[in-house]
């Protein structure tokens, strides 16, 4: 009897173990898989993406580009040493402009930050000196940080110092430069430096270059305002500023010079 007992407290107990066991089993959500994916899913419809008609003529403006020199005139500049007064270089044929030796530079009206810019260039029609001497002038992205413009057509200089590269800053990936008597291009995309609010430097400028359609600089980052001796940095934040060309003492010839801000 007492054995019998004994038996039927176990059964009890085993009964409910796994009543227990079942319960605390079923309480366990199952797993759910997640929606299937559909096409439309990852399609973005609006806001409508702006259209921009391109030019017919690779090289030529955009629609929504800012022409800064079509060969007409040069009422989008101004003289670098007085903005004040007028751009002092010459336009010749209606067609180009060209540095006067001892004038100064040139500057833009308008103020810039980043933006893509497209600028044609020649070296003057009688080659002379050799280097640094040779069609030399300069493209200064937000007034401090050149792009230099030099004849480098089998004409050797320092590799930091030739067509295409940020001045003594990023040699160019490679010379591409087309021979005096021809008109090259740059075609440039520009990120401008970042500062935090206490003026400090958040992130450097960047820029990527096509010379004659030809990658020359592939989103470098310019370690600073362009320094003929010592070493390039970021002295203090700025804003937006003028696009300027460089009076180097060359009679060098510009055209078609279009930007778009970004």
């Amino acid at each position: 009897m007492k054995l019998k007992k004994i038996l039927l407290s176990l059964l009890v107990l085993i009964s409910a173990y796994g009543l227990q066991a079942q319960t605390t089993y079923s309480s366990t959500p199952p797993e759910t898989s997640p929606m299937p994916m559909k096409p439309e899913m990852t399609e973005i419809w609006e806001p409508e993406v702006e259209v921009v008609t391109p030019a017919k003529t690779l090289g030529d403006a955009p629609s929504d580009a800012i022409i800064l020199f079509d060969g007409s005139n040069l009422d989008q500049w101004v003289s670098g040493k007085d903005n004040s007064q007028p751009a002092p270089w010459k336009i010749v044929n209606d067609d180009h402009m060209e540095v006067v030796p001892g004038s100064g530079g040139i500057q833009t009206k308008m103020k810039f930050g980043d933006c893509q810019l497209h600028i044609e260039f020649s070296a003057p029609d009688k080659v002379e000196s050799e280097s640094q001497g040779r069609g030399n002038s300069g493209l200064f992205l937000q007034n401090r940080y050149e792009l230099q413009i030099l004849d480098s057509y089998q004409n050797r200089t320092y590799r930091n110092g030739q067509a295409g590269s940020i001045y003594k800053d990023h040699a160019p990936l490679v010379n591409a430069m087309r021979s005096p008597l021809e008109w090259n291009s740059y075609d440039v995309i520009y990120t401008a430096p970042r500062f935090k609010e206490n003026g400090q430097l958040d992130a450097k400028a960047k820029i990527t270059v096509l010379h004659n359609g030809v990658l020359v600089q592939n989103d470098t980052e310019i370690n600073g305002i362009t320094y003929y001796i010592g070493l390039h940095h970021y002295p203090s934040a700025h804003s937006d500023d003028v696009i300027a060309l460089q009076d180097h003492g060359n009679k060098t010839q510009f055209r078609n010079i279009w930007i778009r801000k970004l």
